[in-house]
């Protein structure tokens, strides 16, 4: 099913003719109106005039998300504060928050994308959306809930949390549509099986974001739920959920190129990669109003599949996000995202979903500690038969990523859970 036929199928000629029409008004737009543009387009030595083509737009500068941290609370607003209809921000956990501002048009757009984003993974007006993202200054919920609105479906709006409470209203309200992070879904999973309630609940999709998560976690939550388990890509600085969608062919996530032109850069030397390549995703937004931001470094590591998808869609897909550059852990020397570890471990009868990374420095070497729950079916089993689970888990990572781990089997349940983005890492290197 397609939402909006005549711009999700446009044929690529007409589609990079509306992107480029389109960034020169935002080019014109921040020139004009944001001072923070004004100068860093004067330091590059550069105006919106000198954007040709699309081909042009590596020459503009990127924008990072110290430039909004800078511009706390609203220097990267291009409209004044009486057209500004919502705020949202992040956590500010690492620091000032970052602070996003929507007129009225940017969330008629925002609710139009996420609409077009449900459809794009089988949800109908039809369906009954239980939304368990979180509500408040982090997009996803609101985000979710305008869309699942705009698409004309019943939403619950549950949020994070009260996870049985959760699991009740899932059955007796019979939802078919769960909104959540993966993690927190898997912990929704696992309480609906100790609750015995897994031949009652009626989900068939869940729609799970906001971290990275792995094929084999996807297994994990099919299985489990018997649910179609679909990947949705968005961030609170371009404009929260329904960035990028996959489709019903599960091949990777359909960008919205109408709204949004996305780049792959190598984050190391900054340089423009072919489509193909893996490297760090940039975008620019092309229809914001009141915040539209110039090469954005997500930071998020993926590529743009080059084959045209079977669904008929012609706007570019990424690849599902395998990690953040600022979250990947070097490990003497190799590159390990979290999602590599959770890929071995799902492949791995006997363990649950929920695992935690303990990074550490001894004698001058670094040292990483898998922890990892096991199911409970196995926990009790003797010591030879799980002392065999862990040279299994060590052999595996080693022959994946090359590095050597100490392997820790935890009982089930012992793991901090989440209701939001789960914390898979913790590097003591830092302290």
């Amino acid at each position: 099913m397609i939402y909006d036929n005549e711009i999700e199928t446009l044929p690529r000629e007409a589609l990079e003719a509306l992107q480029f029409k389109r960034l020169q008004q935002t080019l014109e737009h921040v020139y004009a109106l944001v001072p923070f543009y004004k100068e860093a387009f004067r330091k590059a030595n550069i105006t919106p005039s000198d954007i040709k083509s699309l081909k042009d737009l590596h020459k503009l500068p990127f924008t990072t998300k110290d430039d909004l941290r800078d511009s706390y609370p609203y220097g990267m607003f291009s409209m004044p504060i009486d057209q500004i209809v919502r705020i949202h921000a992040s956590s500010g956990i690492t620091g000032k928050p970052t602070v996003v501002g929507y007129s009225k048009a940017d969330i008629e757009e925002w609710s139009q994308l996420m609409a077009r984003s449900f459809v794009a993974c089988g949800v109908t007006s039809k369906d009954i959306i239980q939304n368990a993202y979180g509500y408040g200054l982090f997009t996803g919920g609101l985000g979710a809930h305008y869309g699942a609105e705009k698409l004309g479906a019943a939403v619950i709006p549950i949020s994070g949390g009260n996870t049985k409470k959760q699991i009740i209203i899932m059955v007796d309200f019979k939802s078919t549509v769960l909104t959540a992070t993966p993690s927190y879904a898997q912990l929704l999973a696992d309480t609906i099986e100790e609750m015995g309630l897994l031949d009652k609940i009626n989900l068939r999709v869940g729609v799970f974001g906001a971290e990275p998560w792995s094929e084999s976690m996807r297994q994990k939550l099919e299985g489990k739920l018997h649910i179609t388990a679909m990947d949705i890509y968005g961030l609170s600085e371009i404009m929260g959920p329904g960035v990028a969608i996959e489709c019903e062919a599960k091949e990777g996530l359909h960008i919205w190129e109408d709204a949004f032109i996305p780049e792959i850069i190598d984050p190391d030397t900054q340089e423009p990669l072919e489509d193909g390549q893996e490297g760090e995703l940039v975008i620019t937004t092309i229809k914001k109003q009141a915040m539209p931001l110039i090469r954005y470094r997500t930071k998020d590591i993926t590529k743009i599949i080059k084959e045209p998808c079977k669904c008929g869609r012609t706007h570019r897909r990424i690849q599902k996000i395998l990690g953040r550059s600022d979250d990947m852990i070097i490990i003497r020397g190799v590159n390990v995202f979290p999602s590599q570890i959770e890929s071995v471990l799902m492949e791995i009868e006997g363990l649950s979903p929920h695992y935690q990374l303990i990074v550490d420095r001894q004698n001058n070497l670094d040292t990483l500690e898998v922890q990892v729950e096991v199911d409970s079916k196995i926990f009790s089993d003797e010591i030879r038969k799980l002392q065999g689970l862990q040279n299994q888990i060590q052999k595996d990572i080693k022959d994946i990523l090359g590095i050597t781990t100490k392997v820790t089997l935890v009982e089930p349940r012992t793991l901090l859970r989440s209701e939001g983005k789960a914390k898979r890492v913790i590097d003591k290197r830092k302290i």
